[in-house]
């Protein structure tokens, strides 16, 4: 009979074999010092695609990363199987500091932020002027997420031969947003799609845009069908002629370190994360007025110092107006 108490040792101790516990934790996790790194190329139900040197390699997130998300365009450490062949799996460990995160939220209500990309510095704002109809709201909301995560706006405006892009334009010309034009006839031609290519010549430019405004075949159009191989399949579903993407996808344009990263189209951008202060920050001639603002200032109040500031000349008013007019979008719904 064993005695339990002041004369008890290990032996008296019984411990269940396998049980979770029964052996020492340790804080130490294995550094990976040796891991390959990659550039997340698509993730798809826990799948996550991988370009590693010059081959594709699909690999799960491993359990040391936690809640740790792993994004597209996330620069990532990858351990394990990295031929790419078929049936093989890597492990991703490690995901490294990111330049620039693109939020966005369900609705302006929604407290969870949804990370869209990582790394990027160049949003592709991609509307139609007609067929569906242009929405200022939306474009106003991504305008405001670019500003939000340090990127630079790229407005895209297709369809042209269906009406024209100067009374959209109009609303824009005050904040500087550089622009492009094209037609669906254009996007067969070579020539304009290099020309839409100059404008993402060396950066990692992220496409957003509501469903039916042709961004995806826009995409296809700007990388070329060998380069979309090399990369993987292209994660969408076609049907009836429709080709629509499900998930961010990443893909190379020819010119060292051109990317381009479609995603899904959105019918609403909410934008509940975003400081009014980043905001601020995409508009240098106006960012030393506030200064003299009262605390908390929504910067459309009575006593804002930036009407004080326009009105002594340091910037046009139509500045003020467009700034504005981006803030407000943050308290509005898109349909108002």
């Amino acid at each position: 009979m064993r005695r339990y108490g002041k004369h008890t040792d290990e032996d008296d101790i019984r411990v269940r074999p396998g049980r979770r516990g029964s052996r020492p934790r340790t804080h130490d996790r294995p550094k990976h010092e040796d891991a390959a790194q990659g550039m997340v190329l698509t993730v798809d139900r826990g799948r996550i695609t991988c370009l590693v040197e010059d081959r594709t390699v699909t690999a799960m997130k491993a359990r040391e990363l936690g809640r740790k998300g792993v994004v597209v365009g996330d620069r990532v450490a990858v351990v394990g199987d990295l031929s790419g062949e078929k049936d093989t799996l890597a492990r991703v460990v490690r995901v490294e500091k990111r330049t620039s995160v693109l939020r966005r939220t369900a609705d302006d209500n929604d407290p969870y932020e949804r990370v869209v990309v990582a790394n990027a510095d160049q949003l592709a704002i991609v509307t139609a002027l007609a067929d569906p109809e242009p929405r200022p709201r939306l474009v106003d909301r991504c305008l405001v997420a670019a500003y939000d995560a340090g990127l630079d706006p790229l407005l895209v405006l297709t369809k042209s031969d269906l009406a024209p892009a100067g009374p959209l334009l109009e609303k824009y010309t005050p904040l500087g947003v550089p622009h492009v034009v094209t037609s669906r006839a254009e996007l067969a031609d070579g020539d304009t799609a290099e020309r839409v290519r100059e404008s993402l010549y060396g950066r990692i430019t992220v496409f957003v845009g509501h469903s039916g405004v042709g961004k995806t075949t826009l995409v296809n159009a700007l990388v070329p069908r060998e380069r979309q191989r090399t990369t993987g399949h292209v994660n969408a579903v076609t049907g009836r002629g429709r080709h629509t993407t499900t998930s961010a996808l990443a893909l190379p344009l020819p010119g060292e370190g051109s990317w381009v990263i479609d995603t899904p189209g959105v019918r609403s951008f909410g934008l509940h994360h975003v400081d009014p202060s980043r905001v601020i920050g995409a508009f240098p001639d106006l960012e030393p007025g506030t200064a003299g603002c009262p605390r908390a200032c929504s910067h459309d109040e009575p006593d804002c110092a930036l009407d004080q500031w326009v009105a002594d000349g340091h910037a046009d008013p139509q500045r003020l107006y467009s700034l504005r007019r981006l803030l407000a979008t943050r308290e509005q719904r898109e349909g108002d």
